[in-house]
Parts: C-alpha cells; sequence; structure tokens
C-alpha cells in the first residue's frame, strides 16, 4: 500500500472555521481555511451564525481544495472529516457533507476526533521537520482544551492531565477583553508582551495537583487587579498595556510549564510536542525551546498552519486511519463531546 498514492480529502468545520485539505501519502498538497470574521464583533463564536457561515464556505473551500492539489474528487480514496468535539450545529455541516460526498464517490468515511487530529499534525511530512517517535507526550492548548497526553501509537491514547474549568485559550481571551483588546485576544496579548516586562504584575498561580489545570482562579484574580488599579488610576490600562500582556502571559506559561515538567518527570518521557491554536504563542514556543537545551528534552512544534484549527490535521490523521482500513459507517454521527 505505500507504493500506491492514497488521496485523502480531510474537512474541519468543529467550531468557527471552514476547512479543507488534500493529503497524499503524508504529505499536505492544499490545506484551504475559510476563517469566519462575524464573530469579531460579538467578541467570541456565536454557533448559530458559525453553522450557517459553515454552509455557505464548505463547497467553495472543498473546491478549492481539489484545485490547488491538483487532482479531481474522482481521485479521492477517502473522505475525512471532524466527528467532534466542537459546536454541534457546525460539526452538522462537515458530517453531512462528508457523508454525501462519500457516497455519490462510493469512498470510505473516516471519522475523526478533533483532538487526536491536534496531536497527529506533527505526522505530516515536511522537508526540515522531524517526526516524533512514540511514546511522546502532547500537550494541547486551544481556546476550548487544555491536555497533557501521552502517546502510545497513532490511535493509542491516554489523557494524562486537563482542565477542570476554562481552557487556556479562554484565559487568554478572557483577559483580553478585560484590557479591552479585540477578539480573539491571544494573539495580541502575545504581541504586546514581547514589549512589556513579564514581572511587572506578578500575579497568583492556582494550586491544583497532579497534572491537571485550572484558569478560572487566574481569570478572577485578573479581573480584581484590574478592577483595583483603574479605580486607584482610570488610564491604569492604557499606562501599563504591555506590562499586564506580558506578566499575564508569563503567569500561564509558568502553569504550562510547570505541568509539563512533572508529566516528564512522572513519564520518564522526554520527548515533547504542543499543538492547538495557543501553541502559536511565541513565548511558549520560546520557552518550550528553552527548555529543550535546559532540560534535555526534544520538542515538537508544528508549523503555524497545522496549529489553529485546520483540515490538514484532519487529513492526516484520517490518512493513518485509511491504512488501518477503519472506516466510518454512513451512520455515524457528529459528537459535540467526544474524548480521546
Amino acid at each position: 500500500m505505500s507504493s500506491q498514492k492514497i488521496y485523502i480529502l480531510g474537512i474541519e468545520s468543529s467550531c468557527d472555521d471552514t476547512a479543507a485539505a488534500v493529503i497524499c501519502n503524508g504529505e499536505i498538497l492544499s490545506n484551504v481555511v475559510a476563517t469566519q470574521q462575524i464573530h469579531i464583533k460579538y467578541g467570541g463564536v456565536v454557533p448559530e451564525l458559525a453553522s450557517r457561515a459553515h454552509q455557505q464556505h464548505i463547497v467553495p473551500v472543498v473546491h478549492q481544495a481539489l484545485e490547488q492539489a491538483g487532482i479531481t474528487k474522482e481521485d479521492l480514496h477517502g473522505i475525512a472529516f471532524t466527528k467532534g468535539p466542537g459546536l454541534m450545529g457546525s460539526l452538522l455541516v462537515g458530517v453531512s457533507f462528508a457523508k454525501s460526498l462519500a457516497m455519490g464517490l462510493n469512498i470510505p468515511l473516516l471519522d475523526v476526533n478533533h483532538m487526536q487530529g491536534h496531536i497527529l499534525a506533527h505526522f505530516i511530512e515536511e522537508d526540515g521537520y522531524t517526526l516524533p517517535t512514540f511514546p511522546f507526550l502532547a500537550m494541547t492548548i486551544s481556546g476550548g482544551h487544555t491536555q497533557i497526553v501521552k502517546v502510545n501509537d497513532y490511535f493509542d491514547m491516554d489523557v494524562i492531565g486537563q482542565t477542570l474549568d476554562d481552557a487556556v485559550g479562554e484565559a487568554f481571551d478572557k483577559s483580553g477583553k478585560l484590557l479591552g483588546l479585540k477578539y480573539p485576544a491571544g494573539p495580541e496579548i502575545d504581541k504586546l508582551a514581547k514589549q512589556g516586562n513579564p514581572k511587572a504584575f506578578p500575579f497568583s498561580k492556582p494550586k491544583v495537583g497532579g497534572l491537571d489545570f485550572s484558569f478560572s482562579g487566574l481569570k478572577t484574580a485578573i479581573l480584581y487587579f484590574i478592577q483595583k488599579k483603574v479605580k486607584e488610576n482610570p488610564n491604569f490600562i492604557e499606562e501599563n498595556l504591555a506590562d499586564i500582556c506580558a506578566s499575564i502571559q508569563f503567569t500561564i506559561i509558568s502553569i504550562l510549564l510547570a505541568k509539563l515538567k512533572k508529566a516528564v518527570k512522572d513519564t520518564g518521557i522526554t520527548q515533547v510536542a504542543i499543538g492547538g491554536g495557543v501553541s502559536a504563542n511565541s513565548g511558549i514556543r520560546d520557552a518550550l525551546k528553552q527548555a529543550e537545551h535546559t532540560l534535555g528534552w526534544t520538542t515538537y512544534i508544528p508549523k503555524f498552519e497545522y496549529t489553529t484549527d485546520n483540515a490538514g490535521m484532519i487529513a492526516i490523521t484520517g490518512y493513518h486511519k485509511y491504512l488501518k482500513q477503519d472506516f466510518a459507517d454512513i451512520t455515524v454521527v457528529a459528537k459535540a463531546r467526544l474524548a480521546i
């Protein structure tokens, strides 16, 4: 089978990005994403608007992905799609489209767990990127998820730590909203943090045992801090914005790194990979690279385009499921909640 060219179409529609990608034997030929700008003015994703936008975008996005890959739909061997977790209305668009296209072409369906996709994105083959070997630790950090996963094989994964409340992406976005930054606030905080002092305003870190995370307490601490300082000085945010952002980012990175260090110590595994939208944060990437030199870790950091929600990660996961002949039945349904 390795000598045959296997083309898999990947479809991702779990939240507010409509994406399609084509992969051939582990190499991405196209990776198209239509980002929904309508949510910016609401300061967060509006599920009903997201599902409507997916309906508008999915056909042109898939068409563009096939065109960029230089193939036709008749060349496809299988169609991979995000089964969950995610927003149900958004997932239904991708699932329904994938089912219809697979039936029309009489090719297999490959249902993909979104969280596994973030992890298996590390196996996309590209020049200059080394693929991890098993076992390794994967930290998936995004707007809706924060997990540490022990990856034993492509589809043998154990969640050994996860958030008890807010995800790390929510901590960034909600903090940014308090500061008057536009949604999504994570990239804005990252940009401003480079100009500030990370130790200007120390924030207390939540005391959570084991490898689990909690960010709700940090979010509340930042809220009270901002309220207190603005009461003392109405111009506090404007005058100290870079330092506030740097301090918030420093605290969040410290929490993530402390848990990763414990995970490495507990498991003895020194191969560490990160994924998810928040892994695009430059501070987190720099901290992980520094750990590689100071702690002897081998770190894996994907290209930016494979960190946020994208169909490339769905396609690579579908490709490995295809190799196992692990196909989904036409009766498969979307799952808003889906564990690894």
